[in-house]
């Protein structure tokens, strides 16, 4: 049972079929059963949660699984870790594999970073504890003010690309953009394979767009400088005495491949595979550069928009994700897509919390860099 044997209940806080499919996997391994609860949209699209059973003084672990809906999504684990808070539960842990707005974990010109503002309100909601996977940055946990475990899909994937890519040994880790450099490297390292770089993207980067307390501002011009716009579009003048130094603009070089892919099996790694146009992008060239097949391997897939049709129509010959999120829909669009079911170690996570253990194994010859 739930309870009495166990000591501690899981819930599943989604309120679509589709995103429950992860929790029960994780529950089948723990040998518990699901918490008893309702969640619902009503007539007005207000969510709605009924915890149909006492959880006064009870550990709490609230598994939470991101579809395309994100922000009902999060207002569902809000709500539903808020309605055990006020039901007495001793701790309520989250369960969330992908953090949803981990992307805007920098500050932008006149925006502000959500991801800190998320990590508040769920705080607020009563979680004291959360058990997640790949964050984009690791900085990202420094946003709690409770103990967050970033838990690795590599040795899945790592697995995955033994057991499941023939002539493994004859392929080349690529990054696609030089951001992306050190988890590729680590790819690369534990497998014992070259490293690839790809190097001149046509778009801007995530970290050309961060506000210039983290990288140079951009300027309109070169020329000179010429005073402080203000509103009404006129210029200041500035300080008597004060000349400041114009940083000059950022221009991409031509896209360059760093390394040999000729001949060889590309493997494209990353955290989060979402508008796939990069990817598209970056599998056309390496293809040009002689390599004969192209796969990718990410954490999450997001899988957004046309995703499925695109990557059916491109040169990738398979995208490996895991089931951090939910993407049966996109699997039955496109048969290049597989899956690698990471809710052992989920499930491991959550019975050493419970227990008391260390959380140590599940973090074995795991590096700062990874």
């Amino acid at each position: 049972m739930n309870v009495a044997k166990s000591g501690y209940r899981v819930f599943s806080a989604n309120s679509t079929a589709a995103c429950t499919e992860l929790a029960k996997k994780i529950t089948e391994r723990l040998g518990v059963e699901l918490g008893k609860s309702v969640v619902f949209q009503g007539p007005n699209r207000e969510t709605r949660v009924d915890v149909k059973e006492s959880v006064r003084g009870q550990t709490i672990f609230i598994i939470q699984t991101i579809p395309r809906d994100v922000n009902t999504a999060i207002m569902e684990l809000l709500i539903m870790a808020y309605a055990l808070k006020t039901s007495c539960a001793k701790n309520i842990i989250g369960v969330i594999p992908y953090f949803p707005y981990s992307k805007q974990c920098k500050m932008r010109k006149r925006g502000s970073i959500v991801c800190k503002l998320l990590a508040s309100m769920l705080a607020r909601a009563g979680l004291t504890h959360i058990i997640t996977m790949d964050l984009h940055q690791k900085e990202i946990q420094g946003f709690f003010s409770f103990p967050v475990d970033n838990l690795r899909a590599s040795p899945f994937l790592i697995q995955y690309i033994q057991e499941e890519i023939p002539d493994y040994r004859n392929a080349i880790i690529v990054a696609k953009s030089p951001a992306a450099a050190k988890r590729a490297q680590s790819y690369a390292e534990r497998l014992r394979l070259g490293l690839a770089v790809i190097h001149g993207e046509a778009q801007c980067a995530e970290s050309d767009m961060a506000d210039g307390r983290h990288s140079p501002p951009c300027v309109r011009n070169t020329t000179g400088h010429t005073g402080l716009e203000l509103p009404s579009g006129k210029q200041q003048a500035p300080f008597p005495g004060i000349e400041l130094p114009i940083m000059m603009a950022k221009e991409k070089p031509p896209i360059t491949v760093v390394g040999d892919v000729g001949g060889r099996i590309a493997i494209i790694v990353d955290d989060i595979i979402d508008d796939v146009g990069d990817f598209v992008a970056a599998a056309e060239i390496l293809k040009e550069r002689g390599a004969y097949k192209i796969y990718i391997m990410a954490t999450h897939g997001l899988l957004s928009a046309d995703a499925p049709r695109l990557i059916e129509e491109s040169a990738i010959d398979e995208v490996v994700v895991t089931n951090t999120v939910p993407h049966e829909v996109q699997k039955l669009q496109c048969p290049k897509i597989k899956t690698v079911d990471v809710s052992m170690i989920l499930a491991e996570a959550i019975r050493r919390i419970h227990n008391g253990e260390s959380m140590a194994y599940l973090f074995r010859n795991i590096t700062v860099d990874d």
